[in-house]
């Protein structure tokens, strides 16, 4: 069962791995946060909370826990509870699915095509990000390894997919609409 914390908690408090949360009192959208090291999610954590920004965050510890809650399954089909995300940071290597499966599942669910994907991986291998951007992945980028170079990653992340998704009326992103403002290749 899906565990919530709250925003002071560390990675030794997580009971459970499947979901963790902060609240998002003020509206500022939410992030889902798929990532098996609890330790990068705590990093990631105490960055937005220094950087002054409050998404609500949600994190699951695989890939078939991101597809579950995606999906609005259970335990995850409660959506004030657990809300549709705004930005998914996704990693590529976790256990039983891993990012790679997670892009291509969402490929085929074109419901979905709205939402924007944001690999955030250790990885720095330039294979990995032409498959991650070839399978929808909006940027590919590589986890910074301390929180003062972590603090303006998120800060950019924030400004172009979270602040510019308040400036546009909820129909534009609406599956239909994203299909319609594409341009064929």
């Amino acid at each position: 069962m899906a565990m919530m914390s709250t925003e002071g908690g560390s990675p030794s408090f997580r009971r459970s791995r499947e979901v963790e949360s902060l609240p998002d009192e003020r509206g500022n959208g939410c992030i889902l946060v798929a990532d098996d090291d609890s330790d990068d999610v705590y990093l990631l954590r105490r960055a937005l909370r220094k950087a002054g920004l409050t998404p609500r965050v949600l994190d699951v510890f695989d890939g078939t826990l991101a597809v579950s809650y995606l999906s609005g399954e259970p335990p995850f089909d409660d959506r004030k509870k657990y809300p549709f995300p705004d930005l998914l940071l996704l990693d590529l290597k976790m256990p039983k699915m891993n990012g790679f499966d997670v892009l291509a599942w969402l490929k085929g669910r074109p419901d979905m095509g709205s939402l924007p994907v944001i690999v955030l991986s250790s990885s720095s291998v330039e294979d990995d990000e032409t498959m991650a951007l070839r399978m929808g992945a909006r940027e590919f980028l590589t986890k910074p390894a301390d929180i003062d170079n972590l603090i303006p990653l998120l800060k950019s992340l924030h400004r172009r997919w979270l602040e510019r998704r308040k400036m546009t009326p909820e129909i534009w992103h609406s599956p239909l609409a994203m299909e319609q403002r594409t341009i064929p290749k």
